[in-house]
């Protein structure tokens, strides 16, 4: 689901100050994993990638606090970075992009049909991104991923689309 666009970048905290998500160890009763891409290369190539978890929580709102909490940590001119929320059975419950004290959350796709529109116009993108780099068009090849990752992130577990959206309208 993730690409190389957004940048690892170290997470700061605050001398003296503890994470705000601290629970990283599974636990029955925290239902929600906030979580960023791995950027390990020789795992993604080897299917081993496994998305790097900042938190978990007992809520979704919980879980949508720590994602802004992450993102007031980012410095002002920091790259975005995706960060995704999992259910305890890795099923994608919400996505968007971090960056510099915000969350951009991405609205769930709202169908089956919509679904399979994102994943063709994903899978274009990542063509084009593919023979951008080819031309040595670095830039534009990083901008057509980081657009994929963003329509991807649309992709929500069919479980939890209508929850997805209906929390995204109270949050707004």
């Amino acid at each position: 689901m993730f690409d190389y666009s957004f940048p690892a970048a170290p997470i700061p905290h605050a001398v003296g100050k503890p994470p705000i998500c601290p629970n990283l160890a599974p636990d029955p009763e925290l239902r929600f994993a906030l979580t960023m891409p791995e950027r390990n290369a020789a795992a993604a190539m080897a299917g081993e990638a496994r998305p790097r978890v900042l938190g978990r929580f007992a809520l979704l709102a919980e879980a949508m606090l720590g994602a802004i909490a992450h993102a007031e940590r980012l410095g002002a001119g920091a790259a975005p970075q995706m960060l995704a929320i999992l259910d305890r059975e890795d099923r994608l419950v919400l996505a968007g992009a971090a960056s510099a004290g915000a969350v951009a959350w991405c609205s769930p796709v709202a169908s089956a049909a919509e679904a399979r529109a994102v994943v063709s116009e994903a899978s274009q993108l990542r063509a084009q991104a593919r023979r951008a780099t080819g031309w040595q068009e670095a830039e534009l090849a990083a901008r057509l991923r980081q657009r994929a990752e963003l329509l991807e992130a649309c992709l929500v577990d069919p479980l939890w689309r209508a929850f997805a959206a209906r929390a995204l309208q109270m949050a707004a």
